[in-house]
């Protein structure tokens, strides 16, 4: 007597299984591609480390800016003109001429803090964050200060019409009321009650 072979299903599923896993571990085979000339790779560029202690000094000299009186400011502001370019510098003058008490020129310190944004030293880059903050607030003020113009040119514009509107309105009551004194010094005619035939 032959041993007759008889596999149970849950032995026949587990081969199934590795047999799966093999077809899907083996690697494709190579495939001849078409030489295609390789670009060089584009350089990394490796991001500017941020100091972030760098804006605390900067942060200080608003607070004392602050504090100023327009005399001082004007000196300040000298003493800043007579140094050394740098962002740090860049960013103390655009924060003296974005306040308000020097005769604010936004426009100005707005520039300067572009400058200071297209900057990619590491000094500049540890600058960026408060510069961009300081960017924005000058640009959003200069949008109010437009716009506080525009609503005060209307409100001028808007007056002047009320003005013209209302002389017009006193020529015509005047006109009116000749009319009406006219009406009065004319007399009665007698027959004036009777009906015409």
């Amino acid at each position: 007597m032959t041993p007759s072979l008889r596999f149970r299903p849950s032995f026949l599923a587990a081969v199934g299984a590795c047999g799966l896993l093999a077809a899907c571990a083996t690697p494709p085979p190579p495939v001849a591609a078409a030489v295609e000339p390789e670009e060089p790779p584009e350089p990394v560029v490796a991001p500017a480390l941020v100091n972030e202690t760098a804006m605390l000094p900067l942060l200080g000299y608003y607070h004392l800016l602050q504090r100023m009186a327009p005399a001082e400011l004007a000196r300040e502001r000298q003493t800043l003109t007579a140094i050394p370019v740098s962002p740090s510098v860049r960013v103390r003058l655009a924060m003296l001429l974005g306040m308000p008490r020097t005769g604010a020129d936004l426009p100005r310190a707005a520039a300067l803090l572009e400058a200071v944004l297209r900057a990619r030293e590491p000094e500049a880059a540890s600058l960026h964050p408060l510069a961009r903050l300081l960017a924005i607030q000058y640009q959003e003020r200069m949008r109010l200060e437009a716009q506080g113009e525009r609503l005060g040119q209307q409100l001028k514009d808007a007056q002047r019409r009320r003005d013209e509107l209302q002389e017009k309105r006193d020529e015509l009551q005047e006109k009116l009321d000749a009319l009406t004194d006219i009406e009065r010094s004319i007399p009665v005619r007698p027959n004036a009650g009777r009906p015409v035939p």
